[in-house]
């Protein structure tokens, strides 16, 4: 986080209090990041607005431009300019799609999420960082070279959120539920599924100096687990990882991310390792 020499952020025009903006001015204000202004659209014009906002931020002390754009739809537009600008953080703020048309059509954020090859923070509440808890969501579970990481970036970048807004980092991990009809016997019992992940979670701690106060090791789906876990804390922001689960041509993100984006209460920071943000990188370039 303290290397981010620059921070897109998507500025909505219709929304006066833009909380996105609010979470870079506190992220610029301790990284000395330079701030890019975007405005989604290709109807209406906002250079005024942007040169009047641009204004007030430099005035302010932080470092600012701005731009309107439009590339077929607003996620691409976003993507792109990531790109073209050297953005090492995307920030938006999430308004939730009516059930109805998410059921229809993949949601913009969704495929931000999916598609964008920076780091990608959702704000979706105003409740300050400092002070509260700071939630890394790992998969102990898995502990291929991908995961394991994906696991240090998720768990680096909660203790760099947790030091520039003075928060304590938690970490939360699930485990499945016993199955009957799982080929390793391992897997059917609850008592030898939980030893088998508070084992594995011990060597995790040891690794990156997590105590057990701040340890969370749940049964259950880590759609329902991580979003319970967090309004428990009252976190502030939870990180979260993504890695390819049919090769870099198929869905390049783990639905858990997508599927939580609603449910919780405190922002989401999405992360990704660097074989699929150099998969993506390539993908914006043959647009």
């Amino acid at each position: 986080m303290q290397a981010i020499r620059s921070i897109l952020v998507v500025i909505e025009p219709n929304h006066a209090e833009s909380l996105a903006l609010k979470r870079a001015k506190m992220i610029a204000g301790v990284t000395q990041s330079q701030l890019h202004l975007l405005v989604c659209d290709k109807k209406g014009d906002h250079t005024s607005y942007l040169r009047d906002l641009t204004g007030m931020l430099n005035s302010e002390g932080f470092n600012t431009t701005s731009q309107q754009a439009w590339n077929d739809n607003q996620h691409q537009t976003i993507i792109n300019v990531q790109q073209a600008e050297g953005c090492g953080l995307v920030i938006k703020q999430h308004f939730p799609d009516n059930p109805l048309k998410k059921a229809l059509l993949t949601p913009d954020d969704w495929k931000l999420l999916r598609y964008c090859p920076a780091p990608v923070l959702m704000v979706k509440t105003d409740k300050p960082w400092a002070g509260s808890v700071i939630l890394a969501a790992v998969d102990v579970g898995n502990a291929d070279g991908e995961h394991r990481t994906l696991h240090r970036s998720i768990v680096s970048h909660g203790y760099d959120i947790a030091g520039l807004a003075n928060a304590q980092l938690h970490v939360i991990s699930s485990y499945p539920t016993p199955m009957l009809s799982a080929a390793d016997p391992t897997f059917q019992l609850k008592e030898t599924i939980e030893t088998r992940y508070r084992d594995q979670c011990k060597t995790f701690q040891a690794e990156y100096g997590i105590s057990d106060a701040h340890l969370h090791i749940t049964e259950g789906p880590a759609d329902a687990v991580i979003p319970h876990t967090a309004r428990l804390l009252n976190a502030g922001v939870t990180v979260i990882g993504t890695v390819a689960r049919t090769g870099l041509s198929g869905a390049l993100i783990g639905n858990t991310a997508e599927v939580i984006l609603d449910s919780l209460e405190s922002d989401i920071l999405v992360l990704k390792p660097d074989d699929i943000i150099a998969h993506l990188e390539e993908l914006v370039t043959q647009h």
